[in-house]
């Protein structure tokens, strides 16, 4: 249950907290809320940053994919941990040492990254399906 805290911002910092909030159609206590979890969580996973519309903040790699993306295309790969690294490496342009740190920022938040995979896994079959109708019906 959120407790109430109290913050001392200047003038300037509440002025674009707020212009923001409105920008983003929120409460600018949620706004803050937000900034502050996130601030930490790339404080925690230097390299991770968020990205995408209020409605639909993603953690991702500094320069590269989603960390549900390496995720999911990891889980494709056969191999071992570090041949799977490597092809992830050379099919992303993403530095293995970036890729590691997206797998271990996914270990700690899996209910996160199984969501957007899950949601990703059931766009597709939406889709696939949606062709067969259309096979179908124009056939």
């Amino acid at each position: 249950m959120p407790s109430s805290t109290s913050f001392r911002l200047s003038e300037q910092a509440k002025a674009r907290l707020q212009r923001l909030a409105d920008e983003d159609g929120i409460s600018a206590t949620a706004l803050l809320e937000r900034l502050i979890l996130e601030g930490i969580e790339t404080l925690d996973h230097p390299g991770i940053v968020y990205r995408g519309p209020t409605s639909d903040r993603r953690p991702a790699v500094a320069g590269g994919p989603d960390v549900w993306e390496i995720v999911a295309r990891r889980r494709e790969l056969p191999g071992a941990e570090e041949e799977r690294i490597e092809t992830l490496a050379e099919e992303s342009g993403v530095q293995p040492r970036q890729i590691r740190l997206a797998l271990e920022f996914a270990v700690r938040h899996p209910e996160d990254v199984d969501r957007r995979i899950a949601r990703r896994e059931e766009a597709i079959r939406e889709s696939q399906q949606a062709a067969e109708q259309r096979r179908t019906y124009l056939a």
